[in-house]
């Protein structure tokens, strides 16, 4: 069995981005990461691999952006995936990035696919269910746990009642969230050394037209000063949360 990873390199979730005087995100000198939810999902994949009692013997990572990311696959390559694929293309918008996603998918043989439930810098979520659409392949989200039992899959997913475990056949796309695994891999030093030795296979796009244009951001207004209220002062305190805050109403 081999599991595909969708996975986004994103800006690094420390960093505070500024803006351009045109109003967009200045991404100069911005340090790029392994989205999250992407890395829990490679996690335990590569933990399916390594359980004999599971029948994944392939993890492969499916990345679409420029070869400024191919630092960044490479790290999650030191974790453990066996190949990457880079489809040479800057998308626009989640359509955009799962279009690319589906015509290399359409064209090879695959058993699941895993995608992180959003990316970390645009929270669309919204490209896991693009591509199970386009391929019309059973999905399933909000998954915190998978198992394989033959041909078949058990899924554990998070819903407003409880808890669902489902069994569920392949091919198959699961949107994991947190849960699926417990702490993202640390990549060792030797699988560092190893990677460095593995090709990044890189594709050509297709054409596709974008369904979104993003014409400019804004920065959230700065929060006002904190205003001490004297301890021994409650009504100042009253009046306050009435009068300016408004989040009380004293009749």
């Amino acid at each position: 069995m081999e599991i595909i990873i969708l996975m986004s390199v994103v800006p690094d979730t420390s960093v505070k981005i500024k803006l351009t005087a045109d109003g967009l995100p200045d991404m100069k000198e911005i340090p790029w990461i392994i989205n999250p939810w992407d890395e829990l999902a490679l996690t335990r994949a590569l933990e399916l691999k390594e359980d004999p009692g599971n029948t994944v013997n392939k993890v492969t990572l499916l990345h679409v952006g420029p070869s400024t990311h191919g630092q960044v696959l490479r790290k999650a390559m030191a974790m453990g995936a066996d190949e990457a694929v880079r489809i040479e293309a800057t998308p626009r918008d989640s359509y955009e990035t799962a279009y690319h996603i589906v015509a290399f998918l359409q064209e090879r043989a695959f058993d699941l696919v895993l995608a992180g439930i959003e990316s970390s810098d645009y929270n669309g979520a919204a490209v896991g269910g693009l591509v199970a659409g386009m391929l019309d392949i059973p999905s399933v989200s909000a998954v915190t746990g998978i198992q394989t039992e033959g041909d078949k899959l058990h899924v554990v997913r998070e819903t407003d009642g409880g808890r669902e475990t489902l069994r569920m056949p392949l091919p198959l796309l699961a949107v994991v969230q947190k849960g699926i695994a417990k702490e993202p891999r640390m990549p060792s030093m030797r699988g560092l050394m190893m990677a460095r030795k593995k090709n990044i296979h890189v594709i050509e796009p297709g054409a596709v037209d974008s369904l979104t244009e993003y014409a400019r951001f804004e920065l959230p207004p700065p929060k006002p000063p904190c205003h001490m209220v004297d301890a021994t002062n409650p009504g100042e305190l009253l009046e306050l949360l009435e009068n300016e805050s408004k989040v009380i109403h004293l009749s």
